[in-house]
């Protein structure tokens, strides 16, 4: 398949800018795979398709507010810097994202917090990636969360408020597992309330993580499908996790994956035997159609970019792009709000 094929237009006022309030008041479109079938309803309508012994996968690392605001030394040059993963605790060396890019060369200093420390650029990655070095002596992770913004993504087009570091955060998000630059978005729709519901009812709750990186702003540039590389990430799967999950499988319950860092985290983590191994370390897993799943087989997502890797997997899941275009025109057409803060696909 080629990336022209995965390119749409998309109107302005359809990208959600703010999320739906409460939570599970957002609209979830339901896509039958088998029949084709498509049914307009409201995400607190989800647990209607879910029965006792049924899993729910939900991806609960924790977003960080990775965006930095600094000025260059000497030329007091406003500077974006984008933090993406600690490298070196101890030596307080990290990976980021600068903006804009041609104003920062190796050696250069940016300084943040009224000038009470920098970093320093020690090295170059990509056209916009930097490595660098932070002075700061103290805890700086305690620093990042007071000085740094919610990396919301540029197409919302508008500032982070403090709003934000509730509104984009999952609320099973586990504050021991913080480490992405972006919340697993279809899990924005859960609330507590929803959650107490599910669990009443006797659907069980799996958690993965896995730290979203730089990969899940960026759009796919090759145009033959199968050349393009995802960014490594870290996951996890524990033992407890995978026992949930395997015993559904076993007794043929529905699973459902939360997102696709759910569904890549458990498709880099499948035995022989078609179960999920416990299991942590870096994957790259890049899935695209024609794909056959092996654990979930229940999917939820979002209304993803033109040309995303998310969108792929969405495509993949839903059996080709003929239904997956026509569920996208119908949310056009019934003025579904798009993207990260927007409403929820379910596919069945």
């Amino acid at each position: 398949m080629k990336l022209s094929e995965f390119k749409f237009a998309v109107p302005k006022n359809a990208v959600a800018k703010f999320p739906a309030d409460p939570r599970e008041s957002a609209k979830m479109m339901v896509l039958n795979r088998e029949t084709g079938e498509i049914e307009d309803r409201h995400f607190k309508d989800i647990l209607s398709y879910m029965d006792k012994g049924d899993v729910i996968v939900v991806n609960d690392t924790k977003v960080f507010p990775a965006r930095l605001f600094g000025k260059k030394e000497k030329t007091n040059a406003k500077i974006e810097v984008m933090l993406l993963r600690e490298l070196k605790a101890q030596e307080r060396i990290w990976d980021v994202l600068v903006e804009p890019a041609r104003k920062v060369r190796i050696g250069n200093k940016i300084y943040f917090d009224n000038n009470k420390f920098y970093c320093e650029i020690i090295d170059n990655t990509t056209s916009r990636g930097r490595t660098v070095r932070f002075s700061y002596e103290g805890d700086l992770h305690e620093v990042i969360e007071r000085i740094g913004q919610m990396p919301i993504p540029e197409y919302v087009k508008r500032e982070p408020t403090d709003a934000d570091k509730l509104s984009y955060q999952c609320v099973f998000a586990n504050p021991g597992k913080v480490g992405s630059i972006a919340p697993p978005t279809a899990g924005l729709h859960f609330s507590e309330k929803l959650l107490k519901a599910a669990e009443k009812k006797g659907i069980k709750i799996a958690t993965v993580q896995l730290n979203i990186g730089q990969g899940v702003f960026e759009t796919i540039e090759v145009e033959d499908l199968t050349k393009h590389r995802m960014y490594s990430e870290y996951f996890e799967i524990t033992k407890d996790s995978a026992d949930v999950i395997n015993k559904a499988l076993k007794a043929k319950k529905n699973v459902y994956a939360v997102g696709c860092s759910v569904v890549r985290a458990l498709e880099s983590s499948v035995l022989t035997s078609g179960i999920v191994k416990p299991n942590k370390g870096w994957t790259d897993k890049y899935i695209h159609p024609p794909y056959e799943f092996k654990i979930a087989n229940r999917f939820i997502t979002n209304f993803h970019q033109p040309a995303s890797p998310s969108l792929l997997v969405a495509t993949a899941y839903a059996g080709g792009k003929d239904p997956m275009f026509k569920a996208y025109k119908r949310a056009m057409k019934s003025d579904y709000r798009l993207f990260a803060y927007g409403d929820a696909l379910m596919i069945i």
